[in-house]
């Protein structure tokens, strides 16, 4: 067997689809607290922005998660910090859903994100090592996955919030980390071989040289823009439940509209990794970041329901390809034994802009009694995000030959 005859293969493939599966259930953690997130505020009699407070420690968890057991899973592999994160967020899920006090509350989301960041970041760094000419593609299907369970859990979930409240609801989920999701990390457990990775960093050390940055300051310029990115990508995905309810439209129809973000979502991803494996990940992610700070205008004159389901699917139309990006461009500009680390952190960063734009809109609510001035602070950050890939874009266009006198 060649190098590169394990690259793109029908086992990549199956390996693949195993993974998507994985990221299904492994990334509920994400979104079940936003489900709740009006209950969590009557049931604890706490402000928004209290409210939220366990939304922004299970990001923070999140976060740190993508880093550490993307290191862990450089070193040990994946299957392994797969098994060990299913029970954590089991255990961490039975714990939330006993909590007396929006503090206990908070401290079990923080291991609910540590646990479903090795359904990420880790898993979409892994599924990127077994492609090469369709690594732009592979990777959106995987990060689907995340999205995928955020549009699939609030249908899932919705009558048993319904008719029993949330602590049940977490009961599903505990039940489904533990018997679902542990028995399958065991078909992830082969590796790729380590010579295998030299075929890709030899094109990656290439394209890093024509920024003329270290792989230091990429990666560290990747992380500020995925701060700017994300705190404007929390606005809607946070608050759109809370917003619902303060219009008079009611959680469901917040829980339904947040569904149609992610599902159109999941579409703007698989369309923006056939995109990068064409145009490449840093352009890609410059039209995602483009486009979704032209739909966070559309949603400051809307407060129509019908028009509020449109703009919701022109937001997840515009940015659902824009986290999947990152790591596509740590691929093709850095070194592939490093991946787990780099994607990690990379995608750590886009998780701390979700956590502070999700805390941000809470706190801007509570001084304005609107969201308005919420959604231009995503704005703002926004274009911080477009700055930023903008000048890699330009440092990363090889140089014109001086011209002889």
């Amino acid at each position: 067997m060649t190098e590169t005859s394990i690259f793109d293969t029908r086992v990549s493939w199956v390996r693949l689809a195993l993974a998507l599966l994985v990221s299904v259930i492994g990334s509920a953690g994400m979104w079940t607290i936003i489900l709740i997130l009006p209950d969590v505020q009557a049931e604890f009699g706490v402000s928004r922005a209290g409210a939220s407070l366990p939304y922004t420690a299970t990001m923070i968890g999140f976060a740190l998660g993508n880093y550490l057991i993307g290191r862990a899973v450089d070193r040990f592999g994946l299957a392994g910090s797969l098994a060990a994160t299913a029970v954590l967020m089991g255990s961490a899920y039975g714990a939330a859903l006993m909590a007396p006090t929006i503090g206990v509350l908070a401290a079990a989301q923080f291991f609910i994100g540590f646990g479903s960041a090795a359904s990420f970041g880790p898993l979409i760094a892994d599924v990127s090592q077994w492609f090469l000419k369709r690594r732009g593609l592979a990777v959106a299907i995987a990060a689907s996955g995340n999205y995928i369970s955020g549009a699939v859990w609030p249908l899932v979930l919705a009558g048993v919030l319904a008719e029993d409240g949330w602590r049940s609801a977490y009961v599903v989920v505990a039940l489904a980390c533990v018997v679902v999701m542990l028995p399958l990390t065991w078909t992830l457990r082969q590796g790729l071989p380590k010579n295998a990775m030299a075929t890709s960093d030899a094109a990656a050390a290439l394209r890093a040289s024509r920024t003329g940055l270290s792989a230091r300051a990429l990666t560290l310029l990747l992380a500020v823009a995925g701060i700017g990115c994300c705190v404007a990508m929390a606005m809607p995905q946070v608050h759109i439940v809370a917003y619902c309810v303060d219009l008079g439209y009611g959680p469901a129809v917040g829980g339904e509209m947040l569904s149609l973000m992610l599902l159109f979502g999941v579409a703007s991803r698989l369309v923006s990794g056939v995109m990068a494996d064409k145009l490449g990940g840093v352009l890609t992610l410059l039209i995602g970041s483009t486009l979704q700070m032209l739909a966070l205008f559309l949603y400051l004159p809307t407060t129509g329901l019908m028009s509020l389901y449109l703009v919701s699917m022109v937001f997840g139309l515009s940015q659902g390809g824009i986290v999947p990006s990152y790591a596509v461009i740590v691929r093709e500009y850095l070194p592939a034994r490093e991946a787990g680390a780099r994607v990690g952190f990379v995608m750590m960063s886009t998780i701390v802009g979700m956590a502070l734009g999700g805390w941000l809109s809470g706190v801007i609510y509570d001084v304005t009694g609107s969201y308005q001035w919420a959604f231009l602070n995503g704005i703002g950050f926004n274009a911080l995000n477009v700055a930023v890939i903008s000048y890699i874009l330009l440092r990363s266009r090889p140089k014109a030959m001086p011209v002889p006198a």
